[in-house]
C-alpha cells in the first residue's frame, strides 16, 4: 500500500489544500475515490484513516483532503488552530476547493498505471455530502457518488438561519465546539455568499437532475442530521440506493481521537457497503 500523507496543493491567490492518498500496488486502473469531510471536520478526524485504508485495500485509490478554510493549517492539520480561516469559509469556497482537488488528482495520477483518472467517485460526510451532491450534478468527471449522514438543505442549517439582524450588525456569530471548547466564528460573509449563490446551492434541484448512481447512507440514531434527510434525498432521486444503519449516530459510532485499531461495527458496515456499491 502506498500512503502519501499531507501533500500540499499550492494555489495561486488561494489558500493551499492538504491532501492524503492511499492506493495498493496490486491492481491496475483503480477507480479514484475523493472524500469530503463535514462541518467542523478534517481529513484525519476519528476513524477516517482506517476507513480510507480499508477501501484502498479493496482496490481503490482513496483521496481525502482538508477544505482550505476548515480551520486547520499546513503545519497543524488536526483541529482548528486557524479560526480566522474557519470564519471565512463558505460553500462556494468548498466547491472551488473540491474542483482543484479533482484537477490535481487527474493531473497527478495521469501516467500512473495503478490509477484510472477517468473513474472518479465522490464521498461526502454531513455538510460534505451536500457539497458532493452539488458537485456531482455540475461535473461530468464524477461517475458515482456516496453520501454519509448528508444534509439535504443548506438553507435550513444553523449557520444560515438565526438572528440575521444581529449577525449582520456584529459581522460575526460564534458556535461552541463541544470537543475543543473553542468559540468558532462565522462571519456574515457566509450568509451573503449563500444568498448570492442560492440557486447553485439548492440541493433538491441538484439531486433531482442527477443521472449517475448515488448511494445514501445514514444512521437511524443521528442527532446532528436527522435520518429524515436521507429519506428526503432518496425521494428526490428514486434511482438512488438507500441504506439506513441501525443504531448508528452521525459519525457511525466513532469519535475523535479514535484509539482503536478497528472500525466501529457501524462504520465497518458503511465501508463494506461503499465497496459493494463501487464494485
Amino acid at each position: 500500500m502506498i500512503i502519501n500523507k499531507n501533500i500540499v496543493i499550492e494555489r495561486s491567490g488561494k489558500k493551499p489544500i492538504l491532501l492524503d492518498s492511499f492506493y495498493p500496488e496490486s491492481k491496475e486502473n483503480q477507480p479514484i475515490i475523493i472524500f469530503c469531510h463535514g462541518y467542523k471536520g478534517f481529513k484525519d478526524w476519528g476513524a477516517w484513516n482506517l476507513m480510507a485504508k480499508s477501501i484502498a485495500e479493496a482496490g481503490f485509490c482513496f483521496i481525502k483532503f482538508n477544505f482550505s478554510h476548515n480551520g486547520g493549517t499546513m503545519e497543524n492539520p488536526i483541529d482548528f488552530p486557524d479560526l480566522e480561516a474557519f470564519g471565512n469559509n463558505n460553500y462556494t469556497k468548498e466547491l472551488d476547493d473540491l474542483n482543484d482537488v479533482l484537477n490535481w488528482t487527474q493531473n497527478h495520477f495521469k501516467s500512473n498505471k495503478w490509477v484510472n483518472t477517468s473513474q472518479i467517485c465522490l464521498i461526502g460526510h454531513s455538510r460534505g455530502g451536500g457539497i458532493a451532491i452539488i458537485k456531482a450534478s455540475e461535473d461530468e468527471r464524477i461517475k458515482k457518488f456516496i453520501t454519509l449522514a448528508s444534509v439535504s438543505d443548506f438553507g435550513t442549517r444553523t449557520y444560515t438561519v438565526g438572528n440575521l439582524k444581529e449577525w449582520k450588525k456584529n459581522g460575526v456569530k460564534y458556535v461552541l465546539n463541544g470537543r475543543t471548547k473553542q468559540q468558532m466564528p462565522h462571519y456574515y460573509q457566509f450568509y451573503e455568499d449563500f444568498k448570492v449563490n442560492e440557486k447553485r446551492l439548492h440541493i433538491e434541484s441538484a439531486e433531482k437532475q442527477l443521472k449517475i448512481p448515488h448511494l445514501i447512507i445514514h444512521g437511524d440514531n443521528d442527532t446532528s442530521v436527522k435520518v429524515d434527510e436521507a429519506y428526503t434525498l432518496h425521494q428526490w432521486n428514486p434511482d438512488s440506493v438507500l441504506k439506513i444503519i441501525e443504531g448508528a449516530d452521525h459519525v457511525f459510532n466513532t469519535k475523535h481521537p479514535w484509539e482503536q485499531e478497528n472500525l466501529s461495527p457501524e462504520l465497518k458496515i458503511v465501508t463494506d457497503s461503499i465497496i459493494d456499491f463501487l464494485k
